[in-house]
Order: structure tokens, then sequence, then C-alpha cells
């Protein structure tokens, strides 16, 4: 789990056409999965997939669940929990996913600092 530059991630998501989107899904699940230790949630590929398959019906829930996750790892790491999961659900609902992902990553990279400033 590294700290990613969330200008630089939106910026590459509108310059590819969406393409680094895809991995900023799939990275993002798979770092809040990493971070809360949630061995059950779905790898970001499996997530991504059954996305596509449900024609984005899977990604509401996708949405509500990151919630859940990162507040678990937030909790976890040290760092008071911060539910934003109907947040989510509402950004991805009415088609503002990206900023659903500029938030995660915002808050994994609260983690990932927390983190690095534990191992110093």
């Amino acid at each position: 789990m590294r700290e990613r530059n969330i200008a630089v991630a939106i910026v590459l998501s509108i310059i590819t056409c969406g393409i680094y989107a895809i991995y900023w899904f799939i990275v993002l699940t798979d770092d809040a999965r990493l971070a809360s230790g949630d061995q059950q949630a779905p790898s970001g590929g499996i997530a991504f997939l059954l996305t596509l398959v449900t024609c984005g019906i899977y990604g509401l829930y996708w949405a509500y669940r990151m919630g859940k996750t990162i507040t678990t790892a937030e909790s976890k790491n040290g760092i008071a929990p911060e539910d934003n999961s109907v947040l989510y659900l509402i950004l991805q609902l009415v088609g503002l996913g990206i900023i659903n992902y500029a938030l995660m990553q915002n808050s994994l990279n609260a983690i990932a600092r927390k983190k690095a400033g534990a191992q110093a």
C-alpha cells in the first residue's frame, strides 16, 4: 500500500479516457482490503469484473462496502474512523464515481502516512 497523488490520478483518468480509472479502481480496492485485513472482500480485479458483468449494479454495492472497509482500516490503524458508506453510495448512484475514488484515496493516503510514520 502506498500513497498516491489524487490530482495526478484524476488527470490521468481523464487523459486516458477512463483506462487509468479502471486501474485506480482495482488498486483502491486492493489497498483497502490490505489495510483493513478483510480477506473475505473480493480483490480489485474481481470487483471490477463483477461491476462490468452486472452493468454497474455491483459498483453500487462496491462503493458502500468500500466505505465500511475503509472505516475498519482507519480503526485498525489508529485513525478516528469516519463512515462515508452512504456518501459513497449516493455519489456512485449519481455517476460521480471519480469523486468517490478521490475521497477513498484520501483516506487510504492518511493510513499510508500513519503506517510510514510508525515504521520510521
